[in-house]
């Protein structure tokens, strides 16, 4: 089965390949014959190619990591995250600056044919409610002035968390004829509730009825290998048409919100 995917000798990078879904992208890339670089900010227990211990709030640490790993790269899975409960200015930097950085390093570094694949969230599905803030981050267009445009909004940018993931959705959409026009993928998912260490953090804070809203109307959350499989695919050969795209993966909540059913009951 494995085969089809492609991914036997490839060099990818997974982000947040410790736990949650991350670990299970990275899992299963392992098992497709991939040679995987991993990074993340706790000591991961899979068999990688190589693995590097990055605090993905500090770009040195980023380029540090890139230019141990070196040479071409076919994939980027970007599993990491921080939580909403983080200091904004942090799941900003986590949530998307990170990512961009990378794509902007990397980019020069993949070869025809290459995917990278981003981890967003349902709560980014709003983003046409803000596109105008959106555009004003992406236009400052580097790590350390996406920084700097954070922290000068402030609570302008209201939900940090949501606002990462907006901006990483739309991000996504826009970039991608320019990463295709070099036969480079780029898309993203959208999951909904998952069980990871995330949400258990973000239960110690918030509601179970508030978190088990977005379980609608499939009815329990998702474990981190549904997540990983479409992400898995989203970056095989078998999807080598599909580029642009935010994929939700949120059990059928997405496509409640936008067609307004009468009872989600």
């Amino acid at each position: 089965m494995f085969e089809t995917f492609g991914f036997v000798e490839q060099r990818i990078i997974v982000t947040g390949c410790s736990s949650g879904i991350g670990r299970e992208v990275a899992r299963l890339l392992v098992d497709a014959g991939a040679q995987v670089y991993g990074m993340d900010h706790a000591a991961c227990d899979l068999p990688l190619a190589s693995f590097h211990r990055v605090d993905l709030r500090f770009q040195a640490q980023i380029d540090g990591a890139l230019g141990a790993i070196g040479g071409a790269v076919h994939g980027l899975f970007y599993c990491a995250g921080l939580p909403p409960m983080r200091p904004a200015i942090d799941v900003m930097k986590v949530n998307f600056l990170a990512l961009r950085h990378m794509c902007d390093r990397l980019i020069d570094h993949m070869p025809s044919g290459g995917s990278i694949v981003g981890v967003g969230s349902n709560g980014g599905g709003e983003w046409r409610d803000r596109i105008s803030l959106i555009q004003g981050l992406l236009e400052a267009d580097s790590f350390e002035t996406g920084a700097q445009w954070c922290e000068a909004q402030g609570e302008g940018m209201g939900h940090a968390y949501r606002f990462s993931k907006e901006v990483l959705a739309v991000w996504t959409m826009q970039n991608s004829a320019r990463t295709i026009a070099r036969g480079i993928r780029l898309n993203c998912t959208s999951p909904g509730a998952v069980e990871t260490p995330m949400l258990d953090e973000i239960a110690t804070v918030a509601p179970v009825a508030a978190i088990d809203a977005v379980v609608r109307p499939i009815g329990r959350r998702s474990t981190p290998t549904e997540q990983a499989w479409p992400i898995l695919f989203l970056g095989s050969a078998l999807a080598r048409y599909i580029n642009g795209i935010d994929l939700p993966v949120d059990g059928g909540f997405r496509a409640g919100q936008w067609t307004r059913p009468v009872e989600w009951e």
